[in-house]
């Protein structure tokens, strides 16, 4: 077994084209990437060194085996790793864990079956999500695995707020709740956002939220998750950038009723044509929205702004009152780190809670936003999943 902090850990991260990677070693990166476009005429892969920059590789990847080779011929090309026997763990981000994973989990026959299970509910996520543990297995054989699941996080929620008001039948036989996403980004900023301020995290009520094209936000009360946005699926919730977030359900009978609208019509609808991208109509990115603001002749620039701004701070309000007090509000992601515009819209009505912002660090995106005499602090912390993915690797094998 390795000395404590000296574990060298690999990360993976993949999606149905793309398989992102990161080296670790005590909370270091030593190199990251991604191999994109995978089964493409036009695949790639990128390799980030500290010290020597971006180097990218046009390379046929025919699929994820082929890009988890060329990324492992790279790492040992470039001196990342001297061979692969330098490796002592990978650490695999899977998304969907359902209630049988609280927490991560060393993957074996067991684990790999359980993420096949829940591929129904996260069929977007966990098959790519498998493919890179199976290619890992292929080419590093015997090399030990961990699982990192996004629900994990959310599984100390209670049942008053995971469950739905439906039939329990329907949940004590097919599993139909609130599972959550996101979780290891809420995780990780939570604790960031403690160590910051130098306060234990179990002492802190904080509000996490996670703004990117993907958006949740989080009620983290001491350490734990005891509500989240996100629920059955990824599109319950906030407005994002092409999903709708929470709508009536009577919507959807409506549209199938009146409309004709077949259940993957408004799937596709719900998940790929609304949010942003319905509100604003030529594009899906928040960054057209700010481009276009003070324009007259794009109206929908500024209604898209208000409802996604207004969505968000009905949440933190409603967030606030299920832990009866928030200490912190902390912002993440694309759109929340970056977005000094956006988080003053939602902030500036919080006043009554005690918040008090520095509108100049906000728009400098500062890491404390709030003034010093502040009751509740603002924070903007950059999330960093690979890191918690390698935290949490090395972790789970030194229980073992």
């Amino acid at each position: 077994m390795m000395k404590a902090g000296k574990m060298l850990v690999f990360v993976v991260n993949a999606g149905s084209a793309t398989l992102k990677y990161a080296l670790f070693r005590n909370r270091e990166e030593l190199c990251s990437g991604i191999a994109d476009r995978i089964g493409f005429g036009d695949s790639f892969v990128s390799i980030k060194q500290k010290n020597l920059g971006e180097k990218i590789l046009l390379l046929p990847l025919a699929n994820h085996r082929d890009a988890l080779r060329e990324i492992l011929r790279i790492l040992i090309e470039t001196g990342a790793v001297n061979d692969l026997n330098d490796i002592d763990a990978i650490g695999h981000r899977v998304v969907h864990g359902g209630e049988m994973f609280s927490k991560s989990a060393v993957i074996d026959k067991k684990v790999i079956s359980a993420i096949k299970k829940y591929a129904k509910l996260a069929p977007l996520h966990n098959p790519p999500n498998l493919l890179g543990i199976e290619a890992c297995e292929k080419l590093m054989p015997g090399k030990r695995q961990v699982a990192v699941f996004d629900t994990a996080f959310h599984q100390t929620m209670p049942k008053k707020a995971y469950l739905y008001p439906i039939p329990l039948k329907y949940y004590t036989k097919g599993r139909i709740r609130k599972y959550g996403f996101h979780g290891i980004s809420h995780e990780y900023v939570a604790l960031e956002a403690a160590r910051v301020l130098k306060k234990s995290i179990k002492k802190l009520r904080i509000i996490t939220c996670h703004i990117g094209s993907g958006a949740s936000i989080a009620a983290v009360e001491y350490g734990k998750s005891i509500e989240t946005s996100m629920g059955f699926t990824p599109l319950e919730g906030l407005m994002m950038c092409t999903r709708s977030g929470d709508i009536d359900p009577g919507i959807i009978l409506y549209l199938m009723k009146e409309q004709k609208l077949s259940a993957d019509e408004i799937d596709n609808m719900l998940n790929k044509e609304s949010g942003i991208k319905g509100i604003l109509g030529f594009s899906s990115d928040f960054r057209d929205i700010l481009a276009n603001l003070g324009r007259k002749d794009k109206p929908e620039a500024k209604l898209a702004f208000d409802i996604f701004a207004h969505r968000l701070q009905k949440y933190i309000g409603a967030y606030a009152a299920v832990m009866n007090g928030v200490d912190a509000i902390v912002f993440t992601a694309g759109v929340g780190q970056n977005s000094g515009i956006m988080r003053k819209a939602v902030l500036e009505n919080f006043g009554y809670l005690g918040v008090k912002i520095d509108w100049k660090k906000n728009l400098a995106n500062d890491t404390i936003i709030s003034q010093p005499g502040s009751k509740v602090k603002v924070l903007v912390i950059k999330t960093n999943e690979e890191l918690m993915i390698a935290e949490e690797t090395e972790r789970v094998l030194k229980r073992r």
